[in-house]
Parts: C-alpha cells; sequence; structure tokens
C-alpha cells in the first residue's frame, strides 16, 4: 500500500525530535505522541488559536488531543492510523508552533 501511513524512523526521529524538543515539545512517557502545553492571554486567543489550529488539521485530515480551560490549551499529537508518530505530527506541531504566535 503506497498510501499507508508510517511510523517515524529511527533516522527521522534522531534528526525531527530534537528540533521538537527545542521548541517545547515533549514526548510522552509510554506512548509514542509529542506534547505541548500553550499559555494564552485569555480565553479569546486560546479559542482563536484552536480555530487556526482546526482549520488545518481538518485540511490534512490529522486531528490533534487537545484539552482546553481559559487560556490554557495542552495538546497531544500521535497518528492513529500507524499507531505512532509520524511525518503528520511533525507537520502539525509546527504548524501548530507557527499559529500560537499569530
Amino acid at each position: 500500500m503506497a498510501g499507508k501511513i508510517q511510523t517515524l524512523t529511527e533516522e527521522e526521529r534522531t534528526h525531527l525530535l530534537p528540533l521538537l524538543s527545542n521548541a517545547q515539545w515533549v514526548e510522552v512517557v509510554g506512548r509514542d505522541a509529542i506534547y505541548k502545553e500553550f499559555i494564552f492571554k485569555d480565553f479569546n486567543q486560546a479559542f482563536g488559536f484552536m480555530s487556526r489550529v482546526a482549520l488545518q488539521a481538518e485540511k490534512m485530515d490529522h486531528h490533534p488531543e487537545w484539552f482546553n480551560v481559559y487560556n490554557k490549551v495542552q495538546i497531544t499529537l500521535s497518528t492513529h492510523d500507524c499507531g505512532g508518530l509520524s511525518q503528520r505530527d511533525i507537520t502539525l506541531a509546527t504548524f501548530i508552533d507557527q499559529a500560537s504566535l499569530m
């Protein structure tokens, strides 16, 4: 199957995960996933951020696990189709970081 989503290779992990770690993404213990918490000025900013991410996630057909209380948004990324981290997670994490600065 050419279109099957694959988990990151060890080489990809060695190259890509440190870049995300530098951006404060952390690997989830006991799970092949990454996590980051974002704090905004208020609920309006947090919700705007979530809306931007939701629109991109829908375009990618790759949806985050997230939790929001007032100005805090917690996000976990993992690709359910392959049971772990994939290039989709890296791409979405990069977009999320950019969206958090808008």
